[in-house]
């Protein structure tokens, strides 16, 4: 039975209609882009110190000014052309972990650049933000200028196939995964394109040492003076929520800010260079006392920190040579000033959490020793509780904190001599 032309004239100019809407809207969307490419070469942006950055940051985020700095120069870094870096937030339950990422993401065009997931099977990712390239008969999932943020530990076999993008083996990464279609199981080819920045979140004490090595690990900050001055805050903001949100969007410090995300990411910076290169080697080797194959990312992380206070500044870095920056030593500074209140823990391949609940509750469990040989379990879990309030379990210290500190180096076992059953932690003192 033929359709009725009434139908199908309406239909045709319903499809008519649609592509002229999306032809304008592509039009709209390339005068925009323009108009900001303008921008970033004639709007005059003020330099913005460090310090400058955490007080903007503080409208939202209280205290934690190295994590939120960080996450800020973390997600500016997708910015970039191959200087992008990633982070991992680990810590307990309630302590901010996820609401440090989230909360400074707000200042990025979120529906453009930033995705945020909050739990992703092994092939989901792939699936679900892939398009078909009908040219290369591949998969693309195209990452370029976009911020991950995974709000919980993603999925094991996902991180295995996104080793080799964290690490910037290639900017393009071809991963075959199974399809189970509607008759057979095939083969999916997917086309990695691009560095994305990526944040994860995990309440999981475990990181594998191939994660580690690809991120920086940092933990909220769990002191009474900043839990009084967040709990301070979501009392003001579940007082008055719509008073809350225009209070702090029309801050002109925030505005501000965002500007100058628009304008950075406008601006299509390709190059960052840094200048007094041995200058520069000299004081980094001085950092270590040996070096390890580690040390190969984490000096190109600490690198970065000093091109993304570049980046921040764009219009006061600028060179002879278009789309390229120049890190000037206040930069370089600043980077370093975070790095040593953060390398510690990038050393140990331990999040701040386990380096300071190792140095608040095992060390002084230690000192207070009467007995001469290890620390129990059951001291560990009295200790902490008295030290952060919190009851911890026994699986949780047994299966993810103390194999973490085994793994450091941070401590020795050895068996109970009074109960052959039970074994004892000893911390190795340096």
């Amino acid at each position: 039975m033929s359709l009725p032309s009434t139908y199908l004239a309406a239909r045709k100019g319903n499809i008519e209609s649609e592509l002229k809407k999306e032809a304008i809207e592509e039009v709209e969307k390339s005068q925009k882009e323009a108009e900001l490419q303008a921008a970033a070469l004639s709007e005059k942006v003020e330099p913005m110190t460090a310090d400058e950055l955490a007080e903007v940051l503080s409208l939202t985020i209280k205290s934690d000014k190295e994590n939120k700095v960080v996450a800020f120069l973390c997600m500016l870094s997708a910015y970039t052309e191959n200087d992008q870096i990633n982070v991992s937030f680990n810590s307990p339950s309630a302590s901010g972990k996820s609401y440090i990422p989230l909360e400074t993401a707000k200042l990025f065009p979120k529906d453009k650049d930033v995705k945020e997931i909050s739990y992703c099977s092994p092939t989901a990712f792939f699936h679900d933000y892939a398009d078909y390239d009908e040219e290369t008969k591949l998969y693309v999932v195209d990452l370029e200028r976009k911020i991950l943020i995974f709000l919980d530990q993603p999925h094991t076999l996902l991180l295995q196939h996104l080793r080799p993008l964290l690490s910037h083996d290639k900017k393009e990464l071809l991963v075959k995964i199974a399809d189970r279609g509607k008759k057979q199981l095939t083969t999916k080819n997917i086309l990695l394109r691009g560095f994305p920045s990526v944040i994860f979140c995990s309440a999981s004490s475990r990181i594998d040492e191939q994660e580690a090595t690809r991120f920086l690990l940092l933990s909220p900050e769990v002191n009474q003076e900043k839990l009084r001055q967040s709990v301070a805050e979501r009392i003001k903001r579940e007082c008055d929520r719509n008073a809350y949100d225009i209070e702090v969007e029309t801050d002109p410090k925030r505005q501000l800010l965002k500007r100058r995300i628009e304008l950075i990411k406008a601006s299509h910076t390709t190059e960052i260079t840094i200048p007094n290169k041995e200058a520069k080697t000299e004081m980094i080797l001085g950092l270590y006392k040996s070096l390890k194959p580690r040390h190969n990312r984490d000096v190109s992380r600490l690198m970065i920190l000093a091109k993304m206070f570049a980046l921040l500044n764009f219009q006061q870095r600028r060179t002879d040579k278009p789309d390229t920056l120049e890190v000037k030593d206040e930069d370089f500074e600043n980077a370093l000033a975070i790095w040593n209140k953060i390398n510690e823990s990038q050393e140990l391949g331990l999040s701040p959490y386990l380096l300071n609940m190792f140095k608040e509750v095992l060390l002084p469990l230690w000192e207070e020793n009467k007995i001469g040989y290890g620390i129990s379990k059951t001291q560990m879990a009295k200790k902490h509780y008295e030290v952060y309030g919190r009851l911890i379990s026994n699986w949780k210290l047994e299966k993810e904190i103390i194999p973490a500190w085994d793994t450091a180096g941070l401590i020795s076992k050895e068996t109970n001599p009074e109960d052959r059953r039970e074994v004892l932690i000893k911390p190795v003192l340096t």
